[in-house]
């Protein structure tokens, strides 16, 4: 009976000569929605991103659909009227489409969807409320999605954050200036001289030694992006993406990064002045509150729908400026650069595996530029200062694309530039602790530091395994499993 009354519904919509403005506008923009919230909900999960899509997306079309259809029903532009609300809901979805799934807009997909919505509204306007009940089909699949990810999110702790010991309280006895430069994606050097990099990097090394940086041969990270490594690195502890699949890959690590950690809170506790410079805003797309006192963005450069990534900003500037204020007290910096960075995500990008191995080197010169400069720049003003430069992953050179990675190998070659990445520490008085043979992994390097800054090398009991691990999608069972081990031998473990 339910069914009949259904199916009696649709047909007396489909079959009558109403124009129903309202149901148009909610179904152009109810499906784009939920499809951006679905693949991107950890970047868009504050009340604030909901209040724009829901603003943008389904109450500004409706007062246009209403206003329009108004317009055209009592005017001299009447004959046009059954044209209207049929050119308004295809031109809006396809917009919306194009938005959400390129994160911005393309001028020449934009005039595309103008044409194919006249096109459609001239031609077949009879159909459009046929095309309304396959948008509102879709958002219904798009909730039947998305509700999982919901849930996830929802049942998310952030329990592993917590310290084994009391290292959040340490005491720094030293207090230098800290400098923490992350240059995205940059290789070891132990990873440069072999044959998937084949990288002369003599320059660069020269450059460290002249400069009295010490460089740790073999260094890796223990997870294969951005967000799951730092993480990891700024609460020193191992989060094995707590159990999860790809989609919560990076569930809440913006926020951790970001907003509040142990690292962070340690420095402040050391009452440290912090500052993150980035040259993107990436770190910040989800719009979290920024932990640091001082920053060269604001939430207010961050739009709602977007990548993080694009134009850079210049950070030597603001660096010139921050390094000549405050100096009573010490100063803490994350300062990010976004060169080499890793190849190409997806396989239709992608140039090859020479290719991409050529792309990666040119990007790599531009990461040894502006490390120069940056790295000058603190020497000049600071030149006794605690200065860590530490990639967050590797640059994947020898694969066709990243997305590569989610898929099994054994390849140790394969799976050392994934996690390789280089440090390189510049020691006040150029004098290193004699327990610098700990650095072996990025999920380490801040609680060492505390050991040497608080003279205590008790907190070295409680370092993290030395592993690395990634997400794998094509083995059975899917999930978690330990690529490297904590002697840097190659596995192939599930977690």
């Amino acid at each position: 009976m339910a069914a009949k009354k259904k199916q009696s519904l649709i047909h007396t919509f489909i079959s009558n000569n109403k124009q129903y403005p309202i149901i148009a506008a909610i179904s152009a923009g109810l499906y784009p929605i939920l499809f951006y919230f679905t693949n991107n909900y950890t970047i868009v999960n504050t009340w604030s991103h909901v209040g724009f899509f829901v603003l943008y997306f389904l109450v500004l079309p409706i007062v246009l659909f209403v206003i329009l259809n108004y317009i055209f029903k009592f005017s001299v532009l009447k004959r046009f009227h059954k044209y209207v609300i049929p050119f308004l809901n295809i031109f809006a979805f396809l917009m919306f489409m194009m938005v959400c799934y390129y994160a911005g807009i393309k001028y020449k997909i934009a005039a595309l969807c103008f044409l194919t919505a006249i096109i459609f509204s001239v031609f077949f306007y009879k159909f459009f409320k046929k095309i309304i009940i396959i948008q509102l089909i879709l958002a219904s699949i798009g909730i039947y999605t998305l509700t999982p990810r919901l849930v996830k999110l929802y049942n998310h702790s952030d329990e592993w954050t917590s310290q084994i010991d009391n290292v959040l309280d340490v005491e720094f006895k030293r207090k230098p200036n800290v400098y923490f430069i992350q240059p995205d994606g940059y290789a070891n050097f132990s990873e440069l001289r072999k044959e998937n990099y084949k990288v002369d990097y003599s320059k660069f090394e020269e450059f460290l030694m002249k400069e009295n940086f010490k460089y740790y041969e073999g260094f890796r990270s223990n997870y294969p992006s951005t967000l799951s490594s730092n993480s990891a690195t700024f609460m020193m502890k191992h989060h094995y993406y707590n159990n999860g699949t790809s989609i919560s890959e990076s569930l809440n690590a913006r926020n951790i990064i970001i907003t509040e950690n142990a690292v962070l809170s340690i420095f402040k506790n050391n009452n440290y002045k912090t500052y993150f410079l980035a040259e993107l805003p990436y770190l910040i797309l989800n719009k979290p509150k920024i932990g640091y006192d001082e920053s060269n963005f604001s939430l207010n450069d961050v739009s709602y729908i977007g990548t993080g990534l694009g134009e850079r900003q210049d950070i030597i500037n603001p660096l010139k400026k921050y390094l000549n204020e405050d100096n009573e007290k010490s100063k803490f910096f994350f300062i990010e650069i976004f060169n080499p960075g890793h190849i190409h995500g997806r396989k239709v990008d992608s140039e090859g595996v020479e290719g991409e191995r050529k792309l990666w080197i040119e990007s790599l010169n531009n990461a040894n530029e502006r490390l120069y400069d940056v790295i000058t720049l603190i020497k000049e003003k600071d030149p006794n200062s605690l200065i860590v430069i530490m990639a967050d992953h590797g640059g994947f050179v020898g694969m066709e694309n990243t997305y590569q990675i989610y898929n099994k190998t054994q390849n140790k070659d394969i799976i050392n530039s994934i996690f390789t990445s280089t440090l390189a520490i510049h020691w006040p008085n150029n004098n290193a602790p004699n327990y610098d043979t700990s650095f072996k992994s990025a999920v380490n390097v801040f609680r060492i530091l505390f050991s040497y800054l608080g003279e205590d090398d008790s907190y070295l009991k409680n370092l993290q395994p030395d592993e690395s691990f990634v997400i794998l999608k094509d083995v059975e069972p899917p999930g978690v499993y330990k690529y490297i081990d904590q002697f840097g031998t190659v596995t192939l473990k599930k977690q």
